[in-house]
């Protein structure tokens, strides 16, 4: 009898936390039904339905929802997650009988500032995509300098993450790159911070998983862009000599903008599949190469560029291949706009989404190793585990420490 009345009064408490939340005076709105997108993610493991999901239409409207669970206390039991583009891996961005924060409500207008010696922002909303904060600072002839490989996620999203593409080596991941932000707190509080201004805060939320606050704005850095990418591929059967040329090509001063490594198990179709969009460099000696069920490794490297200098370019990247050990007839490369490059696996996704094979679990694991265990992880990992699994690819990201935050 006694925990039956206790499970009826919290019952009863549950029930009363709907109309507590819609007396909340909010720009934006509650929904309490249909709310299955906020139930899944990416990783397509976990579904958890949320009590209800939030569509801000103000910073204030999540500063008000989590001031109110706030003071609800911990017997209320809410929970609250703030979601992007519902790319996380294991259910973090929902939220099992709490509240879904739709931070793809909260998009405003973007405002760019360009200051002197090359210095360059952009201000912009935390549910915002960086694919749509590329085509809007495109029209400038600027772009942020660090990346993803997917563009279509939310800046608090990848933010709150690391943000880590090829271009880490140069200019760290993305939340590098970060002069500003603007953070509501676990008490609801709206607190801008910086480096300068509540610094705790604001290297805390930076990489902080959520756990430290709720992304609402952030100021970018910004570069000039470049239009076109010479885009190249290589591959490699050896390791330790895949492993020294990518350092080698992070060392070096003058160097490709985007590095990366790649290691699959190549299977016909796979290979041939990444192989039809790039040109090999001598069709003869490509056709020749012969390593069907073998460990490859890749190198990804890619030359911004201009049109007008578009010879200068050929030679230099000549140049610098020629220093690397890669295997002589695998040399692939392809030339595309600076956009296509960046948004390149959403071109792939179009692909599997109609082939039915992206909306799938999606286990993933990122590993930090460092560079004195790199040659023991490549052999105990590259030399068992993928030799018994059809899955991959496995991503292989180079980063200069100094660049790193």
């Amino acid at each position: 009898m006694l925990l039956s009345f206790l499970a009826i009064q919290l019952n009863l408490c549950f029930s009363n936390i709907p109309s507590s939340l819609t007396d909340l005076q909010l720009a934006g709105r509650f929904s309490f039904v249909d709310n299955e997108f906020a139930a899944k993610d990416y990783g397509n493991q976990y579904q958890m339905l949320p009590l209800a999901v939030l569509h801000p239409g103000s910073v204030s409207d999540i500063a008000a929802t989590v001031s109110h669970v706030w003071e609800l206390g911990a017997g209320s039991g809410l929970t609250v997650a703030a979601r992007g583009h519902g790319h996380s891996i294991q259910g973090q961005a929902q939220a099992d009988r709490g509240i879904v924060v739709n931070m793809e409500a909260l998009k405003k207008k973007m405002r760019f500032e360009f200051g002197e010696f090359g210095f360059a922002y952009v201000d912009v909303s935390g549910g915002e995509l960086w694919i749509d904060i590329l085509k809007e600072s495109l029209k400038f002839g600027f772009a942020p300098k660090s990346w993803t490989d997917y563009l279509h996620l939310t800046v608090g999203g990848t933010l709150s993450n690391a943000g880590i593409s090829g271009q880490a080596f140069r200019h760290g991941p993305q939340i590098s790159n970060v002069h500003q932000l603007e953070v509501v707190t676990g008490k609801g509080e709206v607190v801008t911070c910086s480096e300068e201004q509540n610094a705790d805060l604001f290297n805390g939320v930076l990489g902080g998983l959520g756990q430290f606050g709720i992304i609402t704005r952030a100021r970018i850095s910004l570069e000039p862009a470049a239009k076109m990418v010479k885009w190249i591929r290589v591959l490699y059967s050896d390791f330790a000599t895949f492993t020294r040329d990518q350092e080698r090509l992070i060392s070096t001063k003058n160097t490709f903008d985007y590095i990366e490594g790649l290691v699959i198990i190549n299977r016909t179709g796979l290979l041939n599949n990444w192989r039809s969009s790039f040109n090999p460099k001598d069709d003869n000696e490509a056709s020749q190469f012969k390593s069907e069920g073998k460990t490859l490794f890749c190198l990804e490297l890619a030359k911004y560029f201009n049109p007008d200098n578009t010879g200068a370019i050929y030679e230099e990247i000549e140049g610098m291949l020629s220093e690397l050990s890669y295997i002589p007839s695998t040399v692939f490369m392809t030339e595309v706009t600076y956009i296509e490059f960046l948004d390149r696996v959403h071109t792939a996704e179009i692909k599997l989404k109609e082939k039915g094979l992206w909306d799938v679990p999606h286990p993933w694991l990122n590993l930090l190793v460092p560079r004195s265990k790199i040659q023991k992880f490549g052999e105990e990992v590259f030399g068992n585990i993928l030799s018994d699994t059809s899955n991959g690819p496995v991503l292989v990201y180079p980063v200069n420490k100094s660049k790193s935050k």
